[in-house]
């Protein structure tokens, strides 16, 4: 029987059904059992079609921890806590992963944060202190407390009367790290093969003894390389003495990756990682204007060198008719340049031999490219000036030699300027990423502006 299409292509939105189900009439037991049968993704989804009295009712129906779980999918997790009374706020907080309540928590003034944190139980609070002690920046500021640890010399049988045990709290089972009498990590048991492992098995003989981790006060930035390639679905986070305080998820993992890619996407735009919607006017404006500021140095420099050359424009004005091609051409490259180099110095160290050879692809790419893309100028833009401008052939074609080689020129130069001076900002200790979009552009214009007006002083002057 062949199979409906829409059944495998459509999906059910059971976001209305949910929001139906919350405005209804039903009692509110009979409301929660019905609302809690849909998944928490779908549940968070309905919450934005609710009003805000709609989702006050909601919030009274579901206790703190069904409530947490619900929150923790919505992209507007911030704006519906903030919608919870102080108790109620504190009761989902302590029910939330410790790092999604700290990452809360930093936002508010230390009076809230304080009323907040003196309002949850010892064991939350101490959770939360433990983690708030970590920089933003650090491992340990994102690792979660949910994981399952069994000691040393267990038997098969202990272990998965360990593991039920600790499963009522910590829902994070897929794998059991196994530590010693002090908490030092010694391995980890894969899920699956604890179960499938017999009584008379030596839990020593299925545990895995080479397995990645990372240190709480390590930087996130530091370790994504080395983390993110592991598909395990949670990686160990140790202290100084190599005790287990907490695992990375693959979860967690994925948002470290897409932090980074963000950071570096704003930095080649010449904004800040943090910048967002939400942020004030006065800060966005801080962050942007010293950028401004120092492209509107250059691209003075680059007018001031245009002024070097008035001679050339005063007696040949059709030549500034392809400023912009010749403009355009070199900054595209150059940005182009500017990725590549910038993925390679994030995936791997470059020595000083790899640096060259990167460099050297570049400009052979830069060359080559600008060898084909001029020849297509001097062709095209020779027949332009002859057919529709009833341009003398000779000069025509002149104008058309000097834009195809400055074309060729500009494109060589800035595939080598896009390479070289993201890897000199790593050897001085700034982040290559800073070397910005806007910045090699605005370089590059410099580069494209010298080699068009004197390469059209030196060929086409005299011509004129």
């Amino acid at each position: 029987m062949p199979v409906d299409p829409t059944l495998t292509t459509n999906h059910p939105e059971y976001k209305l059904d949910i929001a139906n189900i919350i405005r209804s009439n039903l009692t509110p037991k009979l409301k929660r059992e019905a609302i809690l049968d849909y998944h928490e993704n779908d549940i968070a989804a309905a919450l934005d079609l609710l009003t805000k009295d709609e989702r006050m009712r909601f919030y009274r129906i579901v206790d703190a921890e069904s409530l947490a779980d619900i929150l923790e999918y919505s992209e507007r997790f911030i704006e519906y806590l903030d919608e919870l009374s102080v108790a109620r706020k504190a009761e989902v907080l302590a029910e939330l992963e410790v790092a999604d309540a700290v990452e809360y928590l930093r936002q508010l003034d230390r009076k809230e944060r304080n009323t907040l944190t003196d309002l949850m139980g010892d064991i939350a609070k101490t959770d939360i202190a433990f983690l708030a002690s970590f920089d933003e920046d650090e491992i340990g500021s994102r690792m979660s407390t949910n994981f399952i640890a069994i000691l040393d010399g267990a038997d098969v049988r202990r272990a998965m009367k360990e593991l039920v045990t600790q499963a009522a709290e910590n829902d994070n089972i897929s794998t059991i790290y196994v530590v010693d009498q002090d908490k030092v990590l010694l391995g980890a048991i894969d899920l699956k093969d604890l179960i499938i492992a017999r009584e008379s098995t030596p839990l020593e003989s299925i545990i895995v003894t080479s397995y990645p981790y990372v240190y709480t006060h390590e930087l996130i930035e530091d370790c994504i390389e080395r983390i993110k390639d592991y598909s395990e679905d949670s990686i160990p986070v140790l202290d100084a003495d190599n005790k287990l305080r907490g695992v990375l998820t693959a979860q967690d993992i994925t948002q470290f990756v897409d932090d980074e890619f963000s950071d570096d996407y704003a930095k080649l735009a010449g904004l800040s990682s943090e910048e967002d919607i939400n942020e004030p006017l006065s800060r966005s404006i801080q962050k942007r204007l010293p950028w401004l500021i120092i492209l509107l140095g250059l691209g003075l420099v680059v007018s001031s060198v245009v002024g070097l050359f008035e001679e050339v424009v005063r007696n040949l004005v059709l030549i500034v008719s392809f400023q912009s091609l010749i403009l355009d051409m070199a900054g595209n490259v150059g940005t182009q340049s500017l990725a590549v180099t910038i993925r390679v110095l994030m995936d791997e160290e470059l020595g000083r031999s790899e640096e060259l050879r990167l460099v050297g692809k570049e400009a052979r790419v830069g060359l080559i490219n600008g060898i084909v893309l001029g020849l297509l100028s001097f062709i095209l833009i020779g027949s332009y000036l002859v057919v529709f401008r009833g341009e003398p052939s000779q000069l025509a074609f002149a104008i058309s030699l000097c834009t195809g080689t400055a074309i060729l020129v500009a494109m060589f130069l800035s595939s080598i300027s896009g390479t070289i001076i993201p890897i000199t900002f790593k050897k001085i200790g700034i982040d290559p990423a800073v070397a910005s979009g806007p910045l090699i552009t605005t370089i590059n214009d410099l580069i494209a502006v010298v080699t068009y007006y004197g390469l059209a002083w030196a060929l086409l002057i005299r011509v004129v």
